[in-house]
């Protein structure tokens, strides 16, 4: 989608939800700055499919694995949502929302570049400490990914296949879709 679409489809869903998540703003200044539409979206469905379970939509720390209350390993980012917290999650989620990008560059890449980083440290920790995370990355902006950007988009599907993510979801899917993440809550909550 692009903004106009994505704040059609999030108007629409905010209108006809009862949401308690929070919606945050995008990074961007001036005329641009508006809600972050995506992940307002995203939020919103994790939301709807969590009923109520903790969730935490903004960890503000780095995921952190631990054994026996000990912490075990810290990733090395921050990433965009957690299930049920940032401690011992069963899932976490990246999103890459790119609407206002005029010129394509490193913070596109760069984007990238951390989900296979997320990516190789929970596989890490699949393989030797025998903890499993689920790994999603949902996206959003036509033009950044299927115009500009479709080098980095089979990047992201190399990522997939190689197991570095377990789920993919791209723009409107996040609509149709359950987020793999929120299918380990108890199941969904009725979104008119």
């Amino acid at each position: 989608m692009d903004a106009t679409q994505a704040k059609a489809v999030f108007d629409d869903i905010r209108q006809n939800s009862n949401h308690r998540c929070p919606i945050p703003m995008n990074k961007q200044k001036g005329t641009k700055r508006a809600i972050a539409f995506f992940t307002g979206l995203v939020n919103m469905m994790i939301e709807c499919y969590s009923e109520g379970l903790p969730c935490n939509y903004d960890p503000r720390e780095p995921t952190t694995i631990t054994r026996h209350r000990t912490p075990l390993r810290t990733m090395a980012r921050r990433v965009d949502g957690a299930f049920p917290s940032a401690v011992d999650p069963i899932a976490v989620w990246e999103i890459k929302e790119y609407y206002y990008t005029t010129s394509f560059g490193s913070r596109i890449a760069d984007g990238g570049y951390e989900t296979l980083l997320d990516g190789m440290e929970i596989e890490e920790l699949r393989e030797h400490e025998d903890v499993s995370v689920k790994h999603h990355l949902m996206v959003d902006g036509y033009r950044t990914w299927w115009r500009d950007g479709k080098s980095y988009l089979c990047r992201i599907f190399d990522m997939l296949y190689m197991g570095y993510v377990d789920e993919v979801l791209f723009s409107r899917e996040i609509k149709l879709e359950s987020p793999a993440c929120a299918d380990d809550g108890p199941g969904p909550a009725a979104v008119a």
